[in-house]
């Protein structure tokens, strides 16, 4: 069984957290807490298998705290992981500016491929959920950008992230493929 290790990051008060309790449907926070560190939720998505055989996958996703005072701590989260979600209200202006530190520190400084990173654009309830394009410098407009809205159409984020998740695991069940071909060969 193949486990992937997912990190959702992004500014402070962006809904990393109340997103990643509807994705992995966990339970569901109402007032906002800060996340200190980070929070660890181990989850199983039926509609993503690592074969034709139907081999089920296991994800951990690591809700990291936005907080510049866990910076410490990065490089740890950032260990072993398979892919980088950034999450970002897309009502503050200045998340614009801040997810391309974090792209820069969790995506590239780790190597990791841009099909491997995903932007959400978290829409929080009763802020309109304007769907329009965002001006993202480059490199983070050539990334796949999701608006999430869960009030509106909860449904459209949910179909998006088991996408990604296809995604990783396609390229993790590859790799390993590879691997095993060498090992035999």
């Amino acid at each position: 069984m193949l486990k992937a290790k997912i990190l959702f990051v992004g500014p402070c008060e962006s809904g990393k957290t109340v997103l990643a309790n509807f994705l992995t449907e966990s339970s569901d926070i109402t007032e906002y807490n800060p996340t200190q560190g980070v929070r660890i939720l181990e989850f199983e998505n039926p509609h993503v298998t690592s074969n034709n055989k139907g081999t089920g996958c296991e994800f951990e996703l690591w809700d990291c705290g936005g907080d510049s005072k866990f910076e410490s701590c990065w490089p740890a989260l950032m260990k072993d992981a398979h892919g980088v979600v950034i999450v970002f209200n897309a009502d503050i202006p200045s998340h614009l500016k801040e997810i391309e530190m974090w792209y820069s520190c969790f995506v590239q400084q780790q190597f990791l491929q841009d099909s491997h990173c995903m932007l959400v654009a978290h829409h929080k309830p009763g802020s309109g959920g304007d769907k329009g394009s965002l001006a993202l410098s480059p490199p983070l407009n050539k990334l796949k950008l999701v608006h999430s809205n869960l009030e509106e159409d909860p449904e459209e984020v949910r179909v998006e992230f088991i996408k990604y998740l296809k995604s990783i695991i396609s390229s993790l069940s590859e790799s390993r493929d590879r691997e095993e071909m060498l090992i035999i060969t």
